[in-house]
Protein backbone atom coordinates (compact mmCIF):
# COMPACT_ATOMS: atom_id res chain seq x y z
CA UNK A 1 0.00 0.00 0.00
CA UNK A 2 1.57 3.30 -1.14
CA UNK A 3 1.25 5.97 1.57
CA UNK A 4 0.86 9.43 0.07
CA UNK A 5 0.91 12.85 1.76
CA UNK A 6 -1.41 15.46 0.21
CA UNK A 7 -1.72 19.16 1.14
CA UNK A 8 -4.91 19.65 3.15
CA UNK A 9 -5.18 23.39 2.51
CA UNK A 10 -3.43 26.33 0.90
CA UNK A 11 -2.57 27.19 -2.68
CA UNK A 12 -1.27 23.70 -3.49
CA UNK A 13 -4.19 21.70 -2.13
CA UNK A 14 -6.92 22.19 -4.73
CA UNK A 15 -4.71 21.54 -7.75
CA UNK A 16 -3.00 18.56 -6.10
CA UNK A 17 -6.35 16.94 -5.33
CA UNK A 18 -7.58 17.63 -8.86
CA UNK A 19 -4.45 16.03 -10.29
CA UNK A 20 -4.94 12.92 -8.16
CA UNK A 21 -8.55 12.69 -9.32
CA UNK A 22 -7.53 12.97 -12.97
CA UNK A 23 -4.90 10.28 -12.35
CA UNK A 24 -7.70 7.90 -11.29
CA UNK A 25 -7.26 7.96 -7.52
CA UNK A 26 -9.97 8.26 -4.89
CA UNK A 27 -10.04 11.71 -3.28
CA UNK A 28 -11.71 12.95 -0.13
CA UNK A 29 -15.24 14.34 -0.31
CA UNK A 30 -15.27 15.86 3.16
CA UNK A 31 -12.65 18.52 4.00
CA UNK A 32 -12.55 17.13 7.55
CA UNK A 33 -11.47 13.72 6.31
CA UNK A 34 -7.79 13.16 7.12
CA UNK A 35 -7.19 9.73 5.58
CA UNK A 36 -8.57 8.18 2.39
CA UNK A 37 -8.12 4.50 1.55
CA UNK A 38 -8.01 3.65 -2.15
CA UNK A 39 -7.99 -0.14 -2.17
CA UNK A 40 -8.32 -0.65 -5.97
CA UNK A 41 -5.19 1.45 -6.54
CA UNK A 42 -3.30 0.14 -3.51
CA UNK A 43 -2.86 3.64 -2.08
CA UNK A 44 -3.60 5.47 1.14
CA UNK A 45 -3.79 9.27 1.17
CA UNK A 46 -3.02 11.39 4.24
CA UNK A 47 -4.18 15.03 4.14
CA UNK A 48 -1.62 17.07 6.07
CA UNK A 49 -0.40 20.63 6.57
CA UNK A 50 1.77 21.44 3.51
CA UNK A 51 4.71 22.45 5.73
CA UNK A 52 4.66 19.09 7.51
CA UNK A 53 4.66 16.88 4.42
CA UNK A 54 8.42 16.91 3.81
CA UNK A 55 9.04 15.95 7.45
CA UNK A 56 6.66 12.99 7.33
CA UNK A 57 8.09 11.76 4.02
CA UNK A 58 11.72 12.35 4.98
CA UNK A 59 11.28 10.38 8.20
CA UNK A 60 9.90 7.42 6.28
CA UNK A 61 6.52 7.62 8.03
CA UNK A 62 4.99 8.17 4.58
CA UNK A 63 6.32 7.04 1.21
CA UNK A 64 5.68 10.00 -1.09
CA UNK A 65 4.12 13.44 -0.94
CA UNK A 66 3.13 16.52 -2.87
CA UNK A 67 4.47 19.80 -1.53
CA UNK A 68 6.29 22.96 -2.59
CA UNK A 69 9.99 22.94 -3.39
CA UNK A 70 10.39 25.89 -1.01
CA UNK A 71 8.84 23.92 1.87
CA UNK A 72 10.97 20.87 1.05
CA UNK A 73 14.21 22.88 1.18
CA UNK A 74 13.14 24.84 4.25
CA UNK A 75 12.35 21.68 6.20
CA UNK A 76 15.85 20.22 6.09
CA UNK A 77 14.16 16.88 5.53
CA UNK A 78 15.88 13.83 4.03
CA UNK A 79 13.11 13.64 1.44
CA UNK A 80 14.19 14.12 -2.16
CA UNK A 81 12.49 15.65 -5.19
CA UNK A 82 11.23 13.05 -7.67
CA UNK A 83 9.54 15.29 -10.24
CA UNK A 84 8.11 18.76 -10.78
CA UNK A 85 4.34 18.94 -11.12
CA UNK A 86 3.99 22.23 -13.03
CA UNK A 87 1.67 24.11 -10.68
CA UNK A 88 1.99 26.38 -7.68
CA UNK A 89 4.85 28.38 -9.17
CA UNK A 90 6.28 31.11 -6.95
CA UNK A 91 9.43 33.21 -6.59
CA UNK A 92 11.26 33.78 -3.30
CA UNK A 93 12.86 37.22 -2.94
CA UNK A 94 14.27 39.74 -0.48
CA UNK A 95 12.45 43.03 0.07
CA UNK A 96 13.03 46.09 2.21
CA UNK A 97 11.88 49.69 2.69
CA UNK A 98 11.86 51.56 -0.60
CA UNK A 99 15.33 52.87 -1.38
CA UNK A 100 17.07 51.34 1.66
CA UNK A 101 18.66 48.22 0.13
CA UNK A 102 20.09 47.68 -3.33
CA UNK A 103 22.08 44.47 -2.86
CA UNK A 104 21.86 41.37 -0.69
CA UNK A 105 25.33 42.12 0.78
CA UNK A 106 23.77 45.09 2.59
CA UNK A 107 21.82 42.67 4.79
CA UNK A 108 24.93 41.81 6.84
CA UNK A 109 24.01 42.05 10.54
CA UNK A 110 20.43 43.26 10.05
CA UNK A 111 17.12 41.63 11.05
CA UNK A 112 15.39 39.64 8.29
CA UNK A 113 11.87 38.32 8.83
CA UNK A 114 10.72 35.19 7.03
CA UNK A 115 8.46 32.16 7.26
CA UNK A 116 11.24 30.04 5.73
CA UNK A 117 14.21 30.34 8.12
CA UNK A 118 15.91 27.16 6.94
CA UNK A 119 15.75 28.17 3.30
CA UNK A 120 16.95 31.72 3.92
CA UNK A 121 19.77 30.67 6.27
CA UNK A 122 21.09 28.11 3.80
CA UNK A 123 21.03 30.68 1.01
CA UNK A 124 22.82 33.36 3.04
CA UNK A 125 25.34 30.92 4.51
CA UNK A 126 26.27 29.85 0.98
CA UNK A 127 27.18 33.43 0.07
CA UNK A 128 28.79 34.28 3.40
CA UNK A 129 26.24 36.72 4.82
CA UNK A 130 25.11 36.63 8.47
CA UNK A 131 21.78 38.13 9.52
CA UNK A 132 19.47 37.99 12.53
CA UNK A 133 16.58 35.82 11.36
CA UNK A 134 13.12 36.64 12.70
CA UNK A 135 10.83 33.66 12.17
CA UNK A 136 7.17 34.46 11.57
CA UNK A 137 4.22 32.30 10.59
CA UNK A 138 2.63 34.44 7.89
CA UNK A 139 2.09 38.18 7.30
CA UNK A 140 5.84 38.63 6.88
CA UNK A 141 5.36 41.78 4.80
CA UNK A 142 4.13 43.64 7.93
CA UNK A 143 7.31 42.93 9.92
CA UNK A 144 9.20 46.06 8.83
CA UNK A 145 6.32 48.44 9.45
CA UNK A 146 5.75 46.92 12.90
CA UNK A 147 9.43 47.30 13.78
CA UNK A 148 10.42 43.66 14.28
CA UNK A 149 12.63 43.45 11.17
CA UNK A 150 14.65 45.59 8.77
CA UNK A 151 13.97 43.47 5.70
CA UNK A 152 11.93 40.43 4.71
CA UNK A 153 12.39 37.30 2.62
CA UNK A 154 9.13 35.98 1.26
CA UNK A 155 7.23 34.43 -1.61
CA UNK A 156 6.51 37.01 -4.31
CA UNK A 157 3.94 36.74 -7.08
CA UNK A 158 2.92 40.19 -8.34
CA UNK A 159 4.62 42.20 -5.58
CA UNK A 160 1.43 44.13 -4.87
CA UNK A 161 1.32 43.21 -1.18
CA UNK A 162 4.92 44.33 -0.70
CA UNK A 163 4.29 47.67 -2.40
CA UNK A 164 1.28 48.24 -0.16
CA UNK A 165 3.69 48.02 2.78
CA UNK A 166 6.15 50.42 1.05
CA UNK A 167 8.61 47.58 0.42
CA UNK A 168 10.57 46.96 -2.75
CA UNK A 169 12.32 43.86 -4.04
CA UNK A 170 16.10 43.80 -4.27
CA UNK A 171 18.88 41.30 -4.83
CA UNK A 172 18.82 38.04 -6.79
CA UNK A 173 16.07 35.44 -6.79
CA UNK A 174 16.51 33.16 -3.78
CA UNK A 175 14.46 30.32 -5.24
CA UNK A 176 12.05 29.53 -8.07
CA UNK A 177 9.57 27.19 -6.43
CA UNK A 178 6.85 24.91 -7.75
CA UNK A 179 4.85 21.91 -6.60
CA UNK A 180 6.97 18.76 -6.53
CA UNK A 181 6.57 15.06 -5.93
CA UNK A 182 8.90 13.93 -3.15
CA UNK A 183 9.87 10.56 -1.71
CA UNK A 184 11.91 9.10 1.12
CA UNK A 185 13.77 6.73 -1.21
CA UNK A 186 13.68 5.63 -4.84
CA UNK A 187 13.07 2.02 -3.86
CA UNK A 188 9.36 2.26 -3.02
CA UNK A 189 6.86 -0.25 -4.31
CA UNK A 190 4.16 1.54 -6.25
CA UNK A 191 6.12 4.77 -6.76
CA UNK A 192 6.88 4.21 -10.48
CA UNK A 193 3.17 3.70 -11.24
CA UNK A 194 2.15 6.70 -9.14
CA UNK A 195 4.75 8.86 -10.87
CA UNK A 196 3.65 7.69 -14.34
CA UNK A 197 0.03 8.51 -13.56
CA UNK A 198 0.84 12.04 -12.45
CA UNK A 199 3.07 12.53 -15.48
CA UNK A 200 0.21 11.29 -17.64
CA UNK A 201 -2.01 14.04 -16.22
CA UNK A 202 0.63 16.64 -17.08
CA UNK A 203 0.87 15.32 -20.64
CA UNK A 204 -2.91 15.35 -21.01
CA UNK A 205 -3.00 18.99 -19.87
CA UNK A 206 -0.19 20.09 -22.17
CA UNK A 207 -1.13 18.25 -25.36
CA UNK A 208 -4.15 17.60 -27.57
CA UNK A 209 -4.87 15.18 -30.39
CA UNK A 210 -5.16 16.62 -33.89
CA UNK A 211 -6.75 14.82 -36.84
CA UNK A 212 -6.74 16.10 -40.39
CA UNK A 213 -7.02 14.97 -43.99
CA UNK A 214 -4.75 16.13 -46.80
CA UNK A 215 -3.44 15.12 -50.23
CA UNK A 216 -0.75 12.47 -49.92
CA UNK A 217 1.61 14.67 -51.92
CA UNK A 218 1.62 17.17 -49.05
CA UNK A 219 2.32 14.63 -46.32
CA UNK A 220 6.05 15.29 -45.97
CA UNK A 221 5.51 19.04 -45.65
CA UNK A 222 2.66 18.54 -43.19
CA UNK A 223 4.89 16.29 -41.09
CA UNK A 224 7.29 19.17 -40.55
CA UNK A 225 4.39 21.19 -39.13
CA UNK A 226 3.11 18.33 -36.96
CA UNK A 227 6.01 15.95 -36.30
CA UNK A 228 4.34 14.47 -33.21
CA UNK A 229 6.19 12.99 -30.26
CA UNK A 230 7.66 10.25 -32.45
CA UNK A 231 5.93 10.50 -35.84
CA UNK A 232 2.37 11.04 -37.10
CA UNK A 233 -0.09 8.17 -37.54
CA UNK A 234 -1.07 8.07 -41.22
CA UNK A 235 -4.04 6.11 -42.60
CA UNK A 236 -5.21 5.78 -46.22
CA UNK A 237 -8.60 7.20 -47.22
CA UNK A 238 -11.07 5.86 -49.79
CA UNK A 239 -9.77 8.48 -52.17
CA UNK A 240 -6.29 7.10 -52.90
CA UNK A 241 -4.91 10.61 -53.33
CA UNK A 242 -5.67 11.54 -49.70
CA UNK A 243 -4.58 10.36 -46.26
CA UNK A 244 -5.80 10.89 -42.70
CA UNK A 245 -3.26 12.02 -40.11
CA UNK A 246 -3.45 11.80 -36.32
CA UNK A 247 -0.81 13.44 -34.13
CA UNK A 248 -0.24 14.92 -30.66
CA UNK A 249 0.50 18.63 -30.60
CA UNK A 250 1.09 21.19 -27.81
CA UNK A 251 -2.26 22.55 -26.63
CA UNK A 252 -1.00 26.14 -26.61
CA UNK A 253 -0.04 25.94 -30.31
CA UNK A 254 -3.23 24.26 -31.57
CA UNK A 255 -4.76 27.22 -33.42
CA UNK A 256 -1.49 28.31 -35.00
CA UNK A 257 -0.90 24.77 -36.27
CA UNK A 258 -4.47 24.54 -37.59
CA UNK A 259 -3.96 27.76 -39.56
CA UNK A 260 -0.69 26.48 -41.06
CA UNK A 261 -2.21 23.15 -42.06
CA UNK A 262 -5.25 24.79 -43.65
CA UNK A 263 -3.01 27.10 -45.67
CA UNK A 264 -1.05 24.06 -46.80
CA UNK A 265 -4.19 22.30 -48.03
CA UNK A 266 -5.33 20.12 -45.14
CA UNK A 267 -9.03 19.85 -44.45
CA UNK A 268 -11.34 18.36 -41.77
CA UNK A 269 -8.91 19.53 -39.09
CA UNK A 270 -10.17 18.48 -35.67
CA UNK A 271 -8.70 18.90 -32.18
CA UNK A 272 -9.64 16.61 -29.28
CA UNK A 273 -8.63 16.72 -25.60
CA UNK A 274 -6.55 13.96 -24.03
CA UNK A 275 -7.95 12.66 -20.76
CA UNK A 276 -5.04 10.43 -19.79
CA UNK A 277 -1.70 9.43 -21.28
CA UNK A 278 1.35 7.26 -20.83
CA UNK A 279 4.35 8.46 -22.81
Amino acid sequence: MLRVAVPNKGVLSETAVQMLSEAGYVIRRDPKQLVVFDEPNHAEFFYLRPRDIATYVGSGALDVGITGRDMLLDSGSNATEVATLDFGASTFRFAGPAGKFTAVEELEGVRVATSYPGLVKNYLDAIGITVKLVTLDGAVESAVRLGVADAVADVVSTGTTLRQQNLEIFGPVILESTAVLISSTDDIEGLPTFHRRLHGVLVARQYVLMDYDLPVTLLETASTITPGLESPTVSPLHDTGWVAVRVMIPRAEANTIMDALYELGARAILVSPIHAARI
